[in-house]
């Protein structure tokens, strides 16, 4: 009964026999599948239904779930509360009429668990009773009122956990910190680690997907003052942490395919400073490690706050734990982050405070919506740059090419800034006193987002303090390496002309394998530390971002520049042409601002040295390097201090956020052939983690090219 790793070391036990066996059960689908049997409350029962505006619908959708879906408890919780609806899982609100979900769901954010602990939901009744008397008698007060009923939802929902739990004398202590939290302030560790996940559950219940944010800045403090007093010891503290990882594994099901089953944003953060500059660093940091190391949970992916002055103690167990593979583990780069947010206009506390929105976008918790527009940067270049290859189109040197390519970039960001302002009543001239216009209702995340309840404003309306739509752009390495092949072809080495070049690329190479081999082989392109053509992804990365810039005012949203593809080189392979550096029409093609599959030759240094020459301070939203390690590499007392060694370079390169793997392509394919002999065999995706075998095969194949170069 052991959790599969592509390390041969084998995992530590330190937990009891019951949380192993309780982890085991829940990676293996148990909780998961008993969620599938219940999909979503019906609301076909209730009266002149179709009538209802849609804020009266949410409001008894949410009530109705609260009053009947299932109350599960786990054999041996030490914390309780579950969302069991299976339509949860499909990102929607788990009501159906006539046999139809009617609301979406809202996920990329981290709602505001600092509050819950400090003031518990009673302090959040209290915010709604003020606005209600200030908004009474206006057009908000509808909304006021449906953040009253979602909190008579909540309680509904906790008394019935309070009723299931008090004839039961095994779990008196989920009883006796139920009666206190999530209602009160948390007075100790345990009651904290209730509360928080209490309020995830339950949100989580009515189908939305939120970020954890930084869990030890959240219970360090808990923790340190229950230790102190002798209430707790430390393997006590990390058996109800364990319990709070396998309980985030309640909707495996192994039914999930496509981009697997573990894309629910639920990011974890650790270590870090704070608002005033000290490392938060603690005990429950390095708790989260043990159960990592332990468990293999990759359901909350993990990302570790790193700087220059990080303590060595912090970046070792960081290493440890990575090497296990999984994708368990990833980096920000705490320094060049805050830089990023100070220059995006954050205060420096406030910028200090950050998390992310359970993926890997960069957003302050609990006071931030968050939307990015992902948008195909290779498409952009063959389709408008290069008129879909005219061979009549001409250019005189590379920079008029180049030049041309931000001119279409900059219609391309243009063109969201103006389908996002639709979102208000007026726009077109900056003003601090934006309209927004009506949206779905999300009144139950909106109790949890700093500014909503104040403004009266739902979180798709304006009311979170910070609110921002992110252009990203897809495809970067293989812009780069694209314009890089034009460049030296044509303008420089001068093998062939600008038409001709066109009519190769639109005949998809045919009759040409000579010269894409060539193409294929000759340049250093993007990832091996070639300063030729990093010097033309820096630009690019530069330029980029300062055209999201020149949007940001003229709105009510901030619009930092972002770079990822998510996975969505899979579903633009079709619409791309054949790329000018040697790929064919089809071809599966980069990630973030990873290299373009088999182009990397100089190892993992090289690759983050390309990376990090850009300007990364101007990506507030963030970029994110995909950087894959084979297990060989990181084995024994050597192998570990290369990982550290190779972490600390990313920090003083100037890294923004990496996500390493450590994967062999060989398990990979074993495991796409027995499938079952690798339920619980994990990888790195993007922003997220996902058992293989719950892939399908064009994102299991996918996964695999990006392992190629390492």
């Amino acid at each position: 009964m052991d959790i599969y790793t592509q390390n041969k070391q084998i995992r530590p036990r330190r937990l009891s026999a019951q949380t192993f066996q309780f982890a085991y059960e829940s990676l293996h689908r148990k909780y998961g599948l008993d969620t599938l049997k219940t999909e979503a409350v019906i609301l076909d029962d209730i009266e002149k239904f179709d009538a209802l505006n849609p804020l009266k619908k949410y409001d008894l959708a949410i009530t109705k779930i609260a009053k009947n879906a299932p109350i599960r408890i786990c054999e041996g919780e030490k914390i309780s509360g579950a969302a069991t609806l299976g339509l949860a899982i499909r990102h929607v609100v788990p009501a159906t009429y006539k046999a139809e979900a009617i609301f979406s769901s809202i996920s990329h954010l981290t709602i505001d668990f600092e509050s819950v602990l400090k003031y518990g939901v009673n302090g959040i009744k209290e915010k709604v009773e003020i606005a209600f008397n200030k908004y009474k008698g206006t057009e908000k007060e509808e909304f006021i009122i449906s953040l009253k009923n979602c909190l008579d939802a909540f309680d509904i929902w906790h008394s019935r956990y309070l009723d299931e739990l008090k004839d039961l004398p095994a779990y008196k202590n989920n009883y006796e910190n139920l009666k206190v939290v999530p209602n009160e302030p948390a007075k100790n560790f345990y009651q904290a680690v209730q509360s928080i996940w209490f309020i995830f559950a339950f949100v989580r219940l009515c189908g939305n997907w939120p970020g954890i944010g930084r869990i030890d800045y959240l219970l360090g403090d808990y923790l340190k003052k229950d230790l102190k007093a002798g209430v707790i010891t430390l393997e006590e503290a990390r058996e109800i942490l364990a319990h709070f990882f396998i309980k985030g594994c309640e909707w495996i099901n192994g039914q999930f395919i496509g981009s697997g089953d573990g894309q629910h944003y639920q990011n974890i953060l650790l270590g870090g400073i704070d608002e005033n500059g000290k490392d938060v660093t603690n005990e429950v940091t390095y708790l989260v490690l043990d159960v990592l190391e332990e468990l293999g949970i990759s359901d909350f992916p993990t990302s570790v706050r790193i700087n220059k002055n990080t303590d060595d103690k912090l970046l070792t167990r960081v290493a440890e734990v990575m090497r296990f593979g999984g994708g368990i583990l990833a980096v920000y780069n705490e320094d060049v982050v805050i830089d990023a947010l100070v220059k995006d206009g954050y205060d420096l506390k406030e910028a200090r405070k950050f998390a992310n929105d359970g993926c890997w976008e960069v957003q302050i918790p609990g006071k931030t919506y968050f939307n990015y527009v992902p948008f195909d940067g290779l498409q952009i270049l063959q389709r408008e740059t290069l008129c879909n290859y005219n061979n009549e189109i001409n250019f005189c040197d590379f920079n008029a090419l180049y030049n041309k390519y931000i001119e279409d970039l900059n219609k391309m960001v243009e063109k969201i800034y103006l389908d996002r302002a639709k979102h208000f009543t007026t726009y077109g001239v900056p003003n601090k006193d934006w309209n927004w216009k009506k949206q779905m209702p999300c009144t139950v995340v909106s109790l949890f987002e700093q500014g909503c309840i104040e403004k009266g404003l739902s979180y798709l309306e304006g009311g979170p303090l910070y609110n921002i739509i992110s252009p990203h752009i897809g495809g970067f390495a293989d812009v780069v390496n694209s314009l890089y092949a034009i460049k030296k072809l044509v303008f420089d080495d001068k093998k062939l002309t600008f038409s001709a070049f066109m009519s190769i690329l639109k005949n998809n190479w045919a009759n040409e394998e000579v010269l894409r081999q060539h193409v294929l082989n000759h340049y250093d392109y993007y990832g091996n530390d070639n300063d030729e053509v990093d010097e033309i992804a820096s630009r690019l990365l530069s330029d980029y971002a300062d055209i999201c810039i020149s949007f940001n005012g003229k709105c009510g949203y901030r619009f930092p520049a972002g770079v990822s593809t998510f996975g969505r080189q899979i579903e633009w392979a079709p619409y791309r042409f054949a790329s000018a550096h040697g790929r064919k029409q089809g071809e599966i093609l980069s990630a973030n601002t990873s290299p373009t599959p088999n182009t990397a030759k100089e190892g993992a240094t090289a690759i983050i040295r390309s990376y990090a020459k850009a300007d990364l301070t101007k990506f507030a939203s963030g970029c994110a390097l995909d950087l894959k390690l084979l297990p060989t590499n990181v084995e024994g007392c050597d192998g570990l201090q290369a990982l550290k060694g190779l972490i600390r370079g990313f920090i003083n390169l100037g890294g923004f956020f990496m996500q390493p793997d450590v994967v062999d392509t060989e398990i990979l394919r074993k495991a796409q052939e027995n499938p079952s002999e690798y339920q619980t065999l994990a990888v790195r995706v993007s922003g997220w983690n996902a058992r293989f075998v719950t892939l399908d095969k064009q994102w299991q194949d996918m996964v695999i090219a990006q392992n190629e170069h390492k």
